[in-house]
């Protein structure tokens, strides 16, 4: 038997082995070439041309690049172990520690550079889908070619290249540190198996939920007014950082086995055979593994949570431009707005103009806005104020108003009652009014609002208050200007039109449609990046949790064998083994999910209109591909009962 001939048996055994891990490889390289290639093409100059864009795919691309790297080098030292007692073997047979090297490092290579090959192939195959893709998110209207870049593969070829030399530095450091009696415990030292649950234990068990509660309490309210300076708002979010990462680390190490404890005591020790292969097993395997899980838990909640935010901006897209420009198209001037209908004349496209004189007056509102905000400015707010004539639907009387173009935001950060007293403050006289309701739908542009609600107030009051305004508090031209289009249909006809004219950079001006692609056009390479960075860390930390029950299932093999023997089938073990997984990996995916929801639930309303659409379409599509490991991991501890015995 020569070293060749063992180079190929032990490639042909991982590679039956470990294919999960061959096939992770595979797609972490084609993930890593196809995001590459996309960086070089030369369809994405337009989006590249921006700093945003250039920097956003330059720091997914190191991102990539980190976990990649940790996943690859984490998996590395999980076999690099589980092969402890082989590597021992040649060691007893006579193999120096240099010959073990050359053969390990021998298999990597053609292991790990032949799973590139393969990747670099599929990611060149699949970068036109992923360019589609982006396209089709982003709005760009642009032809998705197949293109090969030297640059792209010179780059993946070297990151991986590094990576592999680090793989084989880490397998020569172990090599060489190892003795042969360490090599042979070395598999049975990594997981903690005491038994025992002390009064320490408990103890963690309980602080680390308390924390993880503790965490969840202070982000809802985060920005519900208790926190009204910018340094209490940043120490806040530290805090609640601090306490959910501890709390999370604390509930693996002590909480799990806590909670499982307290089931087992309760059933007086007396366990069936499902809990005994599910509960027992897990109890202990969780807390050895704590740190490894609260990475995976914390990583992956902020990949749900950005994920989520970014596609609550893309989702809510539409919405939120109808709260900066209720109307199609805003105009200010009034030689724009001649020409511009003169334009739809022409076209015969059919438009109606709104006209609201708008005033702008200082209102005491201490009595209708979250007490913070109001001595942040001594209840005092300047509001845009519009006639009851001008808005479809508004009838008050002289006492009364309305309150119009309110978001979740303003309800949330500024505390705005939905009715409640206000007074205006006039040059010579004040005007007291009962604000008797608060509507999302905006009647008039950002230019005007400035970010607060505008008050709707009676005809003869708003006649009143014109008399009695402050010149240096007005806007300039104090007049909104809007067109709406009858016919939806020639909408996008009308948009050329406008942008014709060339006056949407002008400050104030607004077109509806443009409003909406530049806002899906940002977020969504936002979300494509997340999106992209979120799918190759759940690849690798499934694959993780993976390797990690295959360990376990090897280790509990015996155990198989003799509750085989006992009369136990097949069946009976797989269903105990069935609850072992929901709980390997529901726990994590739970605890993650929760963690999001809360991140998410604090702020999403600054970045759009609709929480729970967009948040659980994300969380149900993270749920069913992480499900996915779990399924492998029931079919391989199915194959290890059945040659148990």
């Amino acid at each position: 038997m020569n070293i060749n001939y063992l180079i190929f048996r032990n490639l042909k055994k991982n590679l039956k082995n470990y294919y999960l891990y061959v096939f992770a490889l595979i797609f972490s390289v084609a993930l890593y070439f196809a995001f590459v290639t996309l960086q070089y093409d030369p369809a994405m100059e337009e989006i590249k041309g921006s700093v945003k864009g250039a920097a956003g795919l330059a720091a997914a691309s190191v991102l990539l690049v980190v976990i990649v790297a940790v996943f690859l080098l984490y998996a590395n030292n999980i076999f690099i172990k589980r092969r402890g007692k082989e590597i021992g073997l040649f060691q007893l047979i006579g193999l120096t520690k240099g010959k073990i090297f050359r053969i390990l490092s021998s298999e990597n290579l053609i292991l790990y550079f032949g799973s590139m090959l393969i990747g670099i192939f599929l990611g060149f195959a699949s970068s036109r889908l992923l360019l589609m893709i982006l396209f089709k998110i982003i709005g760009v209207d642009a032809q998705a070619s197949l293109n090969f870049s030297v640059q792209a593969l010179v780059q993946t070829v070297i990151v991986f290249a590094a990576i592999y030399l680090l793989i084989m530095l880490m397998n020569y450091l172990f090599i060489r540190r190892q003795s042969i009696l360490s090599l042979f415990r070395v598999v049975s030292t990594t997981e903690n198996t005491v038994r025992r649950m002390t009064l320490s234990q408990v103890i963690i068990g309980f602080l680390g939920i308390s924390l993880i509660l503790f965490g969840y309490y202070v982000s809802t309210k985060l920005f519900s007014g208790a926190y009204d300076q910018m340094n209490k708002l940043f120490m806040a979010m530290l805090l609640i950082l601090g306490s959910v990462i501890v709390g999370t680390y604390l509930f693996y190490k002590g909480s799990v086995s806590f909670v499982f404890n307290l089931i087992r005591k309760s059933k007086g020790g007396y366990l069936s055979l499902n809990e005994v292969l599910s509960l027992s097993s897990i109890m202990f395997r969780m807390k050895s593994n704590a740190l490894l899980l609260t990475i995976i838990t914390t990583v992956s909640a902020l990949a749900i949570g950005l994920l989520s935010l970014s596609y609550i901006s893309y989702y809510s897209a539409e919405e939120s431009s109808r709260q900066t420009a209720p109307n199609h198209f805003t105009l200010l001037e009034e030689k724009d707005i001649t020409a511009f209908t003169a334009a739809l004349q022409k076209e015969g496209i059919d438009y109606t103009v709104i006209r609201r004189d708008v005033i702008v007056m200082d209102a005491d509102v201490s009595r209708l806005v979250g007490v913070s905000v109001a001595e942040g400015s001594n209840g005092i707010m300047s509001l845009p104020i519009v006639d009851e004539k001008s808005v479809a639907g508004a009838e008050l009387l002289p006492g009364e108003a309305l309150l119009t173009g309110s978001s979740d935001a303003m309800k949330q950060f500024m505390g705005i009652q939905s009715t409640g007293d206000l007074e205006l403050k006039g040059r010579t006289q004040s005007f007291p009014l009962h604000v008797k309701g608060l509507n999302k739908e905006s009647v008039v542009s950002l230019y005007f609002s400035k970010g607060v609600p505008t008050l709707v107030v009676n005809h003869t009051v708003f006649e009143r208050l014109d008399k009695e305004k402050v010149p240096d508090l007005q806007r300039m031209p104090s007049v909104y200007m809007g067109i709406d289009i009858t016919d939806q249909s020639r909408l996008e006809q009308a948009n050329d039109l406008y942008n014709e004219l060339r006056v949407d950079e002008k400050n104030g001006y607004i077109s509806r449609l443009n409003s909406i692609a530049d806002q899906k056009s940002s977020m969504g390479l936002i979300m494509f990046i997340v999106a992209f960075l979120g799918l190759t860390f759940l690849i690798t930390s499934g694959c993780i949790l993976y390797f990690k029950q295959m360990g376990e299932g090897e280790e509990e093999k015996p155990s198989y064998t003799i509750l085989r023997k006992l009369g136990f089938t097949q069946g009976n073990l797989l269903r105990g083994i069935k609850i072992k997984q929901i709980f390997s990996f529901g726990i994590p995916l739970v605890v993650g999910l929760s963690h999001s929801y809360f991140a998410v639930q604090s702020g999403w309303f600054f970045f759009g209109t609709e929480l729970w659409t967009p948040m659980f379409l994300v969380m149900l599509l993270y749920t069913l591909l992480y499900s996915i490991f779990g399924i492998l991991s029931v079919l391989f501890y199915k194959r290890v009962i059945k040659e148990s015995l």
